[in-house]
C-alpha cells in the first residue's frame, strides 16, 4: 500500500530536508507536490484541501521557521498531520462488556467480509486468549454459511450453523443465546452484502442490529475502490452506528487514498487492515507508523510484533543452536528461512515496513518480489534429500532437472545456488562470533530494544 506515495513523498521529503533554510518559494513547492501526491493516491479532494491548509499554516508560524532545522521541522509536521487525517492513535475494540460480545460486521457483497469475519476471530483467539464463535446472517450468497464454516475450522473458532430458509435476526439471536449458555467471550455476525446499496440491504442490517446491540459494528471495505470506498463508508454510517472500519485488499492497493480518506469522511477510525488472503493477513491499524512508512522511514515496530508472532522460535533456536556448533547450514535450513519471511507477510511486506525502501530505484524493487521468494522455494522442492543437504553434488544435469521439475530455467537454479552459498558463508562467519562482532560495532545506531534479549 502507498507505494506510489511514498516515492513521490520521499523524493519531496529528501530535498527538504537538506533546506538549512525556508522561505515562501521552496514551501509552495513542497505543498505543490505533497498535493499532487495525494491526489494521485486518489485522496477525496475535501481531505487534501484541509490537509494543505493545516500544513501550510504550520509551516508559515514560528514552530518551522525559528527551528535550527527547518527543513526537518516541516518533515514532521507532515507526518503528524498524516497521523491526524488517519486518526491519531490505534482504536482497540471494546471487548470490556460482559460476554459474549458481539461484533456485527457489515460491507457490500465482494468487500472481503467473510474472509475478514474469519480473520478477526483467529487475531482474537491468537493474540488476545478469546474464545469466538462465528455466524452467518447471509441467507443470500450461494455457500456464503458453507464458506464461513470451513473458515472457522481453519482459524480454530466455534462454527453456529444456519441455514438460507431461515431469518437473519433468527439466526443472529440463536447464535447470541448458544454462545451465553457455553460462556464464549465473543460472537462474530456475518452479514448479507449486495452489489450496491439498497433499502432492503439497510433494513435488514438495522434489524439485526436493534436486535443484537452490538459493542462493534465494523464497515469491512475494499480499499482498492478509493475514493468510493470513503464515500461509501460514508452512507452506511448515516444509516448504522459504526464504531470502525476494517480495510481489506491493502497488499494491491497501490495507492492508498481509502486509508487516508476514511477518518475525515467517516469520523470513524480504521480498526484493522487486511494485508494478504492467509487468514493470518490482519493487523491493528497504527496511523503514527503508517505515516512513517508514507513518509518513507518505515515501521520498525511493526517489523519486530511480526517476528514476535509469526516467527517459529523453536526453529529459529534449533537453527541457532546447528549453526553454534559448527554444523553446515543446508538448503533445508534455507527454505525454512525463507517459509518464516513469507510467514512475516512476505518479502514485499518486509521492505514495506524498511526504512529507506521508498528511495530504491524501481528496478530494484521489482526484482524483490515474493514472486521470486515462491520460484526458490519451488526449485528447492525439486532437490532430492541428498542434495539439499549436500548441494555441492548438484552439477550440470542435476540442474537440467530441478530446472524442470521446477518450472523453471537452468540460470534460475544457478542463481538460487549463488545465493545459498553467500548465506552459507554468513552463517559460518555468525558461528564464529561474526553476528556478535557485527552488533557490537553498531551498537547506538539500532533502535530501542534491538539486538532482543538472547542474540
Amino acid at each position: 500500500m502507498f507505494n506510489s506515495l511514498t516515492e513521490r513523498l520521499s523524493r519531496t521529503i529528501q530535498t527538504l530536508r537538506g533546506q538549512g533554510r525556508l522561505t515562501e518559494d521552496n514551501i509552495k513547492d513542497t505543498l505543490r507536490e505533497v498535493r499532487m501526491a495525494l491526489l494521485e493516491a486518489d485522496v477525496a479532494l475535501p481531505v487534501v484541501k484541509e490537509f494543505i491548509d493545516r500544513v501550510r499554516e504550520r509551516a508559515g508560524g514560528q514552530e518551522v521557521l525559528k527551528s535550527l532545522t527547518p527543513g526537518q521541522t516541516l518533515v514532521k509536521v507532515v507526518n503528524d498531520e498524516l497521523v491526524r487525517v488517519m486518526g491519531e492513535a490505534n482504536d482497540e475494540l471494546n471487548l470490556n462488556v460482559p460476554p459474549p460480545a458481539v461484533i456485527l460486521m457489515a460491507g457490500l457483497q465482494g468487500s472481503g467480509k467473510t474472509t475478514s469475519s474469519a480473520k478477526l476471530a483467529r487475531l482474537l483467539r491468537e493474540r488476545h486468549k478469546k474464545s469466538v464463535l462465528l455466524t452467518s446472517c447471509d441467507i443470500y450468497r450461494p455457500a456464503a454459511i458453507e464458506q464461513l464454516e470451513t473458515l472457522a475450522g481453519e482459524v480454530g473458532a466455534e462454527f453456529f450453523p444456519s441455514h438460507p430458509d431461515q431469518q437473519p435476526v433468527t439466526i443472529a439471536q440463536d447464535a447470541v443465546s448458544q454462545s451465553r449458555k457455553r460462556h464464549i467471550d465473543v460472537v462474530i455476525i456475518d452479514t448479507a452484502g449486495r452489489l450496491h446499496i439498497d433499502t432492503e440491504m439497510m433494513t435488514e442490517i438495522r434489524e439485526l442490529h436493534a436486535v443484537l446491540n452490538p459493542v462493534e459494528t465494523l464497515f469491512v471495505v475494499d480499499s482498492m475502490t478509493g475514493q468510493d470506498a470513503a464515500n461509501t463508508a460514508h452512507t452506511f454510517n448515516e444509516a448504522l452506528p459504526l464504531t470502525g472500519v476494517i480495510l481489506t485488499k491493502t497488499d494491491g492497493d497501490a495507492r492508498g487514498g481509502a486509508a487516508l480518506s476514511i477518518r475525515s469522511i467517516t469520523g470513524k477510525p480504521i480498526k484493522f487492515i487486511g494485508v494478504g488472503e492467509k487468514t493470518t493477513a490482519l493487523e491493528p491499524f497504527h496511523p503514527d507508523r503508517v505515516a512513517s512508512r508514507i513518509l518513507g522511514m518505515g515501521d520498525v515496530v511493526s517489523l519486530v510484533e511480526a517476528a514476535e508472532q509469526k516467527v517459529d522460535k523453536e526453529k529459529v533456536a534449533k537453527l541457532a543452536r546447528k549453526i553454534s556448533k559448527g554444523k553446515r547450514f543446508d538448503l533445508d535450513d534455507f527454505r525454512e528461512q525463507l517459509e518464516q519471511m513469507q510467514n512475516m507477510g512476505g518479502l514485499t511486506g518486509l521492505m514495506d515496513k524498511l526504512p529507506g525502501m521508498g528511495q530504491l530505484p524501481k528496478n530494484a524493487k521489482a526484482m524483490a518480489n515474493d514472486g521470486e521468494v515462491h520460484r526458490m522455494m519451488a526449485i528447492i522442492g525439486s532437490m532430492t534429500t541428498q542434495e539439499r543437504s549436500f548441494p555441492g553434488v548438484i552439477k550440470g544435469s542435476r540442474r537440467r532437472r530441478i530446472a524442470a521439475g521446477s518450472g523453471t530455467q537452468v540460470q534460475d537454479v544457478n542463481r538460487l545456488l549463488k545465493q545459498f552459498t553467500q548465506m552459507q558463508k554468513m552463517m559460518k562467519k555468525m558461528s564464529k562470533g561474526g553476528m556478535g562482532k557485527m552488533l557490537r560495532g553498531m551498537q547506538g545506531k539500532l533502535p530501542p530494544g534491538f539486538p532482543p534479549p538472547g542474540i
